[in-house]
């Protein structure tokens, strides 16, 4: 079984701070992450190669020389090969461009059975590449997945809904995106980090996944971000204090009356 995992490097939206005067995103100082939804797609791909000794478990992204850092560590976890696309050509790219790119990729490492991706990543929260790249590559889908279960060449999907899930059936190859709900991502080994620390991060540029550059990069990206900025913070609330239950409920209706909210 041959399986292919999508992963992104983002910053940590817990450290993010928007320049007010730019609306630009200031990345200094910002730790650099593993996308969560990511991790529990690598964790399922383990998962599959812990039950299947010749399953083989690939991690491909798109992004600056950094992001080999986020390679290694998806290769400490268990992954066997680690592929980064880098080119000047590729920055900028948006949903659609980036998933031309990785389907290029994908291309050049050659046939799979599964491609396993993030619902969605937390720099962009579009849940669009995924997707992309399933109808790019012409192969069945299922998004938002929190459950599923192999039997032969066929797999059985439980799809998260709001109200809760569908069941689905669909054949190899094909494209599934994680949700947090599937698993729980294992941590490094110690012997993991080791390996990873010695192991040989592929990087592709444009020319070697042979991707037109008509259809990646910013100018070949379709949508772009108009404004980015962060919600001016609400004043405090106020405290209604009170002896007795009734004493809270007049006292509170007395303060809306205050502030002719009622």
């Amino acid at each position: 079984m041959k399986i292919i995992v999508c992963v992104k490097q983002v910053p940590n939206t817990n450290e993010i701070k928007i320049n007010p005067e730019t609306g630009t995103l200031i990345r200094d100082g910002v730790q650099s992450i593993l996308n969560p939804d990511d991790a529990n797609a690598l964790e399922e791909a383990l998962k599959l190669k812990d039950q299947n000794p010749d399953a083989t478990v690939t991690v491909l992204t798109m992004g600056p020389p950094q992001a080999t850092e986020m390679l290694r560590e998806c290769l400490a976890m268990g992954a066997d090969d680690a592929i980064l696309l880098s080119d000047r050509a590729l920055g900028g790219s948006d949903t659609w461009a980036t998933s031309n790119a990785l389907v290029a990729g994908i291309k050049k490492i050659g046939e799979f059975d599964i491609i396993f991706a993030g619902r969605q990543a937390i720099d962009g929260d579009t849940a669009q590449v995924g997707p992309q790249i399933a109808e790019k590559l012409d192969v069945a889908q299922v998004t938002y997945v929190k459950e599923f279960a192999i039997d032969g060449d066929e797999i059985t999907v439980h799809r998260a809904l709001e109200d809760g899930y569908e069941v689905l059936k669909l054949k190899m190859p094909c494209v599934l995106t994680a949700i947090k709900e599937l698993n729980k991502p294992r941590y490094m080994s110690i012997s993991g980090i080791y390996k990873a620390m010695q192991a040989d991060v592929k990087i592709w540029s444009a020319a070697d996944i042979g991707v037109d550059l008509t259809i990646v990069g910013l100018k070949a990206s379709p949508t772009n971000v108009f404004r980015s900025f962060t919600p001016k913070p609400k004043g405090k609330g106020s405290f209604v204090a009170g002896d007795t239950e009734k004493e809270l409920a007049v006292n509170l209706l007395t303060a809306l009356k205050a502030k002719h909210i009622i």
